[in-house]
């Protein structure tokens, strides 16, 4: 990364995984599967012994609360998916993107798409950044790679923050 988009994109990026590092190096597998109100979205497993969201094609109103295990899934999706694209791989669909199960797995889980992102932005030049986005958008949006990767550091933000708040909640309600 020489450009000082690079930069900006990688410093914002590395803040953001900092904040949530505070709180995956606190999560307990009994954290993931916590639901903290009947209406949830969580992941549960299937006959097979198989980890699988609660999905709906069309957003529900009013919107499920996810639990931790959900929102890890969901990084894992959302980000991989964007990973597949970068890296030239067919992008897979959600159905196709599993869950590792509570604790140390999904931890695991999410600091390997770090590991693989972070290379993926050590990769980045000027150039690259200018070339159209990949994902999330259509083709003839006019978004850059630039955009994408503003966009991962942003939806990176978002999960981290609500991941951090559902913990804190469950350790304030736990005693």
């Amino acid at each position: 990364m020489t450009d000082s988009r690079c930069d900006l994109l990688r410093f914002q990026f590395d803040l953001t995984w900092s904040l949530f590092e505070y709180h995956l190096e606190r999560l307990t597998p009994a954290d993931f599967l916590w639901e903290p109100v009947s209406l949830c979205w969580t992941v549960r497993q299937d006959g097979a012994g198989a980890w699988v969201p609660d999905w709906a094609e069309s957003e529900p109103d009013p919107v499920p609360v996810p639990t931790i295990a959900w929102l890890s899934w969901h990084i894992g999706w959302w980000w991989g998916v964007t990973l597949d694209h970068v890296r030239g791989r067919t992008p897979r669909e959600h159905t196709e993107i599993t869950w590792p199960g509570p604790g140390e797995p999904a931890v695991e889980g999410l600091r390997s798409l770090r590991e693989e992102w972070l290379a993926v932005l050590d990769e980045f030049t000027g150039t690259d950044l200018d070339a159209a986005a990949p994902f999330p958008w259509p083709d003839d949006s006019g978004r850059t790679v630039a955009h994408m990767a503003g966009w991962v550091n942003s939806e990176l933000m978002k999960n981290a923050a609500e991941i951090g708040q559902l913990r804190l909640l469950r350790t304030a309600s736990s005693g």
